[in-house]
């Protein structure tokens, strides 16, 4: 047992939930972020503005969303370079096969989710195995490759399709009860993106569109806002856009310290959420990880428009369709983004310092 230990010390091997759940999943989300929704973005605005190159680079960023996601997993997990430039191939094959299905004519919805499992599995067999002979340039890379590709070809497809299905059920009871699932998926996906985990990353491993990525986009603005806002007093300026635009994940801290500063965020989620569903119809047909963005670098937002617009594959998938956006359409994005979780979260931090539960000084985030 020692040796073993010992071993797994010596190739950086740590099996934990903060390394997969935590560091893996944010990094999966960033290269997700850095292929397929930057390329959605330029390839909608090509469309728009009619320039053929901004499409095209636009399509092959998305078309390498999953090689992306796996290097960001290797980075994350530290893992050597010929073991990191081999994860391409694992990503690639991962992603293409786990967005198939094991029901005929269904696409499935699992690429990122096949990605991170596998990525993570091959990732830790090619450190296992580096440098520990004298033709590693050999060794490593066929290690990697040949278990990343061989799990992407037994589970990828199962995955695909059990995240599709788990996605179909939320957005399918999104649409048949949207004032309860609107303060459902609003909540969770708000708290999710301000704990240390991936919201973006649930979001795009569920492919969720549609009025459930509208609740999504809702409880993500929720908590960014409404954390810029309700700590304006000790963070002003810096804070404002730090958070804002950022993430509330900086409040995480504090969280811990006072759970009861989350409320006011939580509470305008479970608001936001159902006005969203049930009052503007708000819909997030663009790329399925817009949806767990909310206003970092205002991806939500532009996420819904490019569903406006170009809808993504997912979404057509799912049934939507390319729409002109109302007045309605406008002043419900403004109002759910960013007015409403500004307002509401105010008032809510106010009663609450008015009775003691939020202090002076909770929400002052670490220079």
């Amino acid at each position: 047992m020692n040796q073993i230990t010992g071993f797994l010390q010596r190739k950086n091997i740590v099996f934990s939930a903060k390394r997969y759940g935590i560091d893996a999943l944010g990094a999966m989300a960033q290269g997700l972020f850095c292929s397929l929704l930057i390329g959605t973005i330029v390839k909608t605005l090509g469309e728009q503005m009619g320039l053929p190159f901004l499409v095209d680079a636009g399509a092959y960023a998305s078309a390498m969303s999953g090689s992306a996601m796996a290097v960001a997993i290797g980075c994350a997990l530290q893992a050597p370079p010929l073991v990191l430039f081999s994860l391409a191939t694992v990503g690639y094959a991962a992603n293409a096969l786990g967005s198939t299905s094991l029901i005929p004519n269904q696409p499935g919805a699992g690429g990122p989710l096949a990605v991170l499992f596998i990525a993570i599995i091959a990732a830790e067999c090619g450190k296992a195995v580096s440098k520990e002979t004298k033709v590693d340039i050999l060794v490593t890379p066929l290690v990697t490759i040949l278990i990343g590709v061989g799990l992407s070809a037994w589970w990828a497809p199962a995955i695909g399709t059990a995240a599709t299905a788990v996605g179909n059920i939320i957005m399918w009871a999104t649409d048949l009860q949207p004032f309860l699932m609107g303060i459902v998926v609003s909540v969770v996906i708000g708290i999710a993106l301000t704990l240390p985990i991936s919201s973006a990353a649930i979001c795009a491993a569920l492919g969720l569109t549609g009025l459930a990525g509208g609740a999504a986009v809702a409880g993500c603005c929720a908590n960014m806002v409404g954390f810029a806002v309700l700590s304006f007093r000790e963070n002003r300026w810096g804070g404002l856009v730090s958070q804002g635009l950022g993430t509330s994940m900086l409040q995480m801290g504090n969280i811990i310290k006072n759970p009861k500063i989350w409320l006011p965020a939580i509470l305008t989620s479970a608001i936001t959420g159902p006005l969203a569903t049930c009052v503007f119809r708000m819909e997030m047909n663009g790329a399925p990880v817009s949806a767990g963005m909310g206003t970092c670098g205002l991806v939500g937002q532009i996420g819904v428009w490019t569903g406006w617009i170009s809808p993504s594959e997912r979404a057509v998938a799912n049934g939507a369709a390319a729409i002109v956006p109302g007045a309605m359409d406008w002043i419900g994005l403004v109002l759910i983004s960013f007015v409403l979780p500004a307002v509401l979260c105010w008032g809510f931090g106010a009663f609450f310092r008015k009775i003691g539960w939020i202090k002076d000084g909770d929400l002052t985030l670490p220079e």
